[in-house]
């Protein structure tokens, strides 16, 4: 057997690119996306996606170049999840909630050579611009605006637009006999910035292998059938949609796009189109909850959601499954290409009582097919922890469906990797039947409204501030975004009556940080709980923080008395 060979018919790269020529000869005249009154078929889809790429590649893009994209989720920002790779270059999508600083910071370490803008940050991208160095080594990239379907804007001979490269674009027969083919399939296809906020962020590359295996992964993690029609309430930026953007493909299904995510458009997109599937972020079900829906319980095919970030408590999962939604609850991060672990139903959970079964919803769930392994490791010994629920150590996994690194950055990418696992930083337990639980986050990354906020970045800048000698930022429950920042601050001695409530601490963060990474309250410390060894115990940071939360549907101030804090409510 040892002579056996690989060859050009047994050895095709892994790409998850070909599930949309698949979805073009499979399911070619069924709806591939809706975006308002637009309507695309996959025919049209795998149509226009080839037109971009030979664009695209008339542009002079090639193999691993970057292209970037600010938009929210809209048509051109799902075809592009094709149509980039599709020349072999790399796609960049970047958060559409960062402010000029941050992307001018992202856009000089990714180095694209095209940005497609959105017209609705167009403003904003020419902020990012004036922020960006220029020299001949790295120049400016190219502009190209998106607008809608039914803009009146002709743009300028000098301007050049989406849908006119669209139409301009020309596929041969030669290039879409190559256009579906990869050198590698550990070559990169997409490039996710999980920070950005420093000089030197750290940037997740994905392979084309990992997108593939985790596609696929998810669509029976989650047991998606065919033809699902998917709501876009998660942003494509987002890890590429968790990697939906090409599991609807695969699955021949409809991608219902939405620019702006709220109550009113979410419930009208699901009784128009008769939406089956949707992701998002705990923060969401507020929005849900406040939407006005009356009991939708009796409905016989709810909406399946698929849900991860801060674990929803169980009586907001019993709220919103009452409205007519049924709530997986997954697990993943950028570095993991997506969701890994989702919490798969057991019959006998269904003879328990209710809060109960919420409970074990909460949980974040067992390994996914493509993924490798996973555990939970004592973070001294590095030894297995009892499978008991209760043993706390950091989880750990491994699989083809991991990052290739991160880019420009071998130390970090090194860490990530060590002992041979990839070390996601949170700790948990791993129950008997194998399903693991999120108990703490051994970094303090702060989850607010599905976005991971470094206390440790949001520190720096408050270090930087001259009337601040010490400051510590931990999560503290919020009720819209799951967690928020929330600042301990020791004042210079002589500065201490300059300085009488958060006002000024919270105007100086908002100037210096993207607004959604700003503490919502700031408390003044004497002196900062600490160990021993002189590190701050942010344990009982936590606790304080706990107390200072107004509750969960209660919109005003809170005031607060505690010894040696001074405290004036604001809001953002």
């Amino acid at each position: 057997m040892d002579k056996l060979a690989l060859c050009e018919a047994n050895n095709v790269p892994l790409t998850p690119i070909t599930f949309l020529k698949r979805a073009s000869e499979c399911y070619a005249n069924q709806t591939s996306i809706i975006y308002g009154k637009t309507r695309f078929t996959w025919r049209q889809t795998y149509e226009r996606c080839c037109r971009l790429a030979a664009s695209l590649l008339s542009l002079n893009i090639t193999r691993n170049d970057v292209v970037s994209i600010i938009a929210p989720n809209i048509p051109a920002m799902y075809e592009m999840h094709f149509s980039v790779p599709m020349t072999r270059a790399v796609l960049n999508p970047i958060n559409t909630r960062l402010d000029a600083k941050t992307i001018a910071i992202i856009l000089h370490h990714a180095q694209p050579k095209i940005l497609f803008v959105d017209h609705e940050f167009a403003s904003l991208t020419r902020e990012v611009l004036r922020l960006l160095p220029f020299h001949d080594s790295q120049p400016h990239p190219l502009i190209i605006l998106i607008n809608e379907f039914d803009s009146t804007t002709n743009p300028s001979s000098k301007m050049v637009d989406y849908e006119g490269l669209i139409q301009k674009g020309k596929p041969t027969p030669s290039l879409l006999a190559t256009t579906f083919l990869v050198r590698n399939e550990n070559d990169p296809i997409s490039l996710n910035y999980t920070s950005g906020t420093t000089a030197d962020p750290k940037s997740v590359v994905i392979s084309h292998r990992g997108a593939y295996l985790s596609a696929l992964g998810s669509i029976i993690g989650w047991q998606m059938g065919i033809f699902p029609i998917y709501l876009w309430t998660l942003p494509m930026f987002h890890c590429n949609g968790w990697t939906h953007t090409w599991s609807v493909a695969a699955r021949g299904g409809t991608n219902v796009c939405m620019r702006h995510v709220n109550a009113q458009e979410i419930y009208k997109n699901i009784e128009l189109h008769g939406v089956t599937h949707m992701s998002c972020v705990p923060t969401v079900f507020r929005f849900l909850l406040e939407g006005g829906r009356t009991d939708q319980s009796h409905k016989s095919q709810p909406v399946q959601v698929l849900t991860g970030g801060s674990s929803p408590p169980a009586i907001i999962l019993k709220k919103i499954e009452q409205l007519g939604f049924q709530v997986m609850h997954g697990y993943g991060l950028t570095e993991a290409t997506g969701p890994v672990l989702f919490c798969e139903w057991q019959d006998e959970w269904n003879r328990l009582p209710e809060h109960q079964q919420m409970q074990l919803k909460a949980r974040q769930g067992v390994r996914s097919i493509a993924l490798g392994d996973v555990d939970v490791k004592n973070t001294e010994t590095l030894e297995s922890v009892p499978r008991d629920g209760k043993t706390m150590g950091e989880i750990v996994i491994k699989g083809s469906n991991l990052m290739i690194g991160y880019l420009k950055n071998p130390k970090a990418t090194s860490e990530a990797f060590k002992d041979g696992w990839l070390n996601t930083g949170d700790i948990g337990v791993i129950h008997p039947d194998g399903h693991v639980e999120i108990k703490d986050r051994s970094k303090d990354i702060i989850i607010s409204g599905g976005e991971n906020i470094s206390s440790i970045e949001v520190e720096k800048v408050l270090y930087m501030h001259p009337k601040v000698l010490e400051a510590a930022v931990v999560a503290m429950p919020h009720p819209l975004w799951g967690e928020t920042p929330c600042a301990f601050v020791v004042l210079k001695k002589s500065e201490e009556e300059l300085v009488t409530n958060e006002g000024d601490l919270v105007k100086y963060c908002r100037d210096n940080m993207p607004h959604f990474m700003c503490p919502r309250k700031v408390v003044f410390f004497q002196d900062l709980p600490k160990n021993s060894n002189g590190k701050i115990l942010k344990s009982k940071l936590r606790d304080n923080a706990k107390a200072l939360v107004v509750k969960e549907y209660d919109a005003g101030s809170k005031k607060v008395h505690r010894e040696n804090v001074k405290h004036v409510s604001s809001k953002l």
